[in-house]
């Protein structure tokens, strides 16, 4: 297990308790805590759903040709977000501090 750190859209700090051995991305974690994460497409980088802007400097893999075009079409959208369902949960993750981006609603 590992820490991870998401702020919600209140600005609250959550730590949650994530299992590396599961093969579960960000937004399966944020849906397990019952946080307000969609996930509209089931984590095929086809929507933005579980948009998330990434806090800390924590290693994380390179954003995807799919998760690039997905996020040219997302609002709220800066140099830090990521979509949370492309965000495969690792040990090298442990610490990782995320904020729940705005919903576009």
């Amino acid at each position: 297990m590992i820490q991870i750190n998401i702020v919600d859209r209140e600005g609250v700090e959550h730590t949650l308790e994530a299992p590396t051995d599961m093969h579960m991305n960000i937004m399966e974690l944020c849906k397990a805590y019952e946080f307000p994460v969609k996930g509209t497409c089931g984590g095929m980088a086809m929507c933005s759903t579980c948009h998330v802007y990434v806090l800390s400097d924590t290693p994380l893999p390179e954003m995807g040709a799919e998760e690039e075009e997905m996020l040219d079409q997302a609002f709220f959208v800066d140099a830090r977000s990521r979509l949370g369902c492309q965000l495969m949960i690792n040990e090298a993750m442990d610490g990782l501090q995320l904020q729940l981006a705005p919903e576009s609603d």
